[in-house]
């Protein structure tokens, strides 16, 4: 897959250009020896021109390192072409799903992606807002719902579209598309008591927002069915990994070990939680059932096969791009989308 990236270009260029150092329209019409309208035409209507004058002019534009000035573009198109994406984590296979939704809705509408890394920070994701709304963006897309109040109030005064993915708010800024994770992490849960299963534990970490609403989930389950909901509970802020999983559910049954299943509240803990059970000689699930969320593509692939929540993150990129352009073309959008889940019923449980 390949992402119109926007980047900072410092080093100045050695050319006969204004006091920035940067190469100009101007610049590229005299290398290449035409007209700065010619060269405007070839780099915004390439079919406009001929395929020899294109080709000079994509050379001048590349010995010069010319960089277009999308402030001015924007100005007088009064749009960017721009959309920026805000994702906690950019090395989460969960959100390359969404991703990939985004992107193939968005590209071919001849829109480029500014992605962001927040880093799970509601702090940093304040921070970095400048910088966004300075390339004027034409939508933005944030992941959750839990932005402070003054990066809410910022973008409730944009006059741009914005929209709310991941999870379910009953106040979005403006749109919102995404599940309910609490709902999720219930019937998870009721699922494995509709299995017979009568000690269920619950391993999470890094617990970020939409992981807590799973544990909410996962305790209204157990408080419906008149148990306590905080005795099999095994939780850490760590970075999610096989290894992390291991140890939960190490530490969760060596303390208990009446437990007979486990809801994890991710995959990859899942995963570890199953290495570690065949590590020990535990069966899974004949003395262990294990469940996960997000139903990532190994789910299916190791042995025994995971249990999971399913997550249509692929519809859900491309649900929440369709919105942006939309909302850009004043076109109806709904204010917000439940892509709703399921649950992968495998042998894990």
């Amino acid at each position: 897959m390949s992402i119109g990236l926007i980047t900072m270009v410092t080093d100045k260029i050695k050319t006969n250009s204004r006091s920035t150092g940067r190469a100009t329209l101007a610049d590229v019409a005299r290398h290449a020896g035409v007209s700065a309208i010619t060269v405007s035409r070839a780099l915004k209507k390439p079919d406009m021109v001929t395929d020899k004058l294109r080709t000079k002019i994509n050379e001048s534009v590349k010995v010069l390192g010319y960089i277009p000035n999308q402030a001015a573009r924007s100005l007088a198109s009064s749009e960017s072409k721009i959309i920026s994406v805000l994702f906690p984590s950019l090395s989460n296979s969960v959100f390359s799903s969404v991703l990939n939704g985004i992107h193939d809705t968005l590209t071919p509408a001849g829109y480029k992606l500014l992605l962001t890394n927040t880093h799970y920070s509601v702090l940093q994701e304040e921070e970095l807002m400048d910088t966004i709304l300075e390339q004027s963006p034409d939508g933005i897309i944030l992941t959750g719902i839990d932005q402070s109040e003054e990066t809410r109030k910022r973008l409730s005064n944009t006059g741009i579209p914005i929209v709310q993915i991941m999870e379910l708010t009953d106040d979005p800024i403006d749109i919102n598309v995404g599940l309910s994770h609490f709902d999720a992490g219930y019937e998870m849960t009721n699922h494995l008591f509709k299995q017979n299963y009568k000690h269920i534990g619950f391993v999470g970490a890094r617990m970020d927002s939409r992981s807590q609403r799973r544990l909410e989930g996962y305790r209204q389950s157990l408080i419906d069915h008149n148990l306590d909901p905080d005795i099999y509970t095994q939780t850490n802020m760590s970075n999610t990994s096989f290894q992390v999983g291991a140890d939960l559910m190490d530490k969760l049954i060596s303390g208990h070990p009446e437990i007979d299943a486990i809801f994890c509240s991710n995959d990859d803990l899942a995963a570890g939680a199953i290495f570690e059970c065949q590590r020990q000689g535990i069966k899974v699930p004949q003395e262990l059932a294990i469940a996960g969320f997000n139903d990532l593509e190994f789910a299916s692939a190791i042995t025994p096969s995971l249990t999971s929540v399913a997550t249509p993150r692929y519809d859900m990129g491309q649900k929440s791009a369709q919105c942006l352009l939309d909302r850009i073309q004043d076109k109806p959008c709904p204010v917000q989308i439940d892509v709703g889940f399921s649950i992968s019923k495998r042998e894990s449980t």
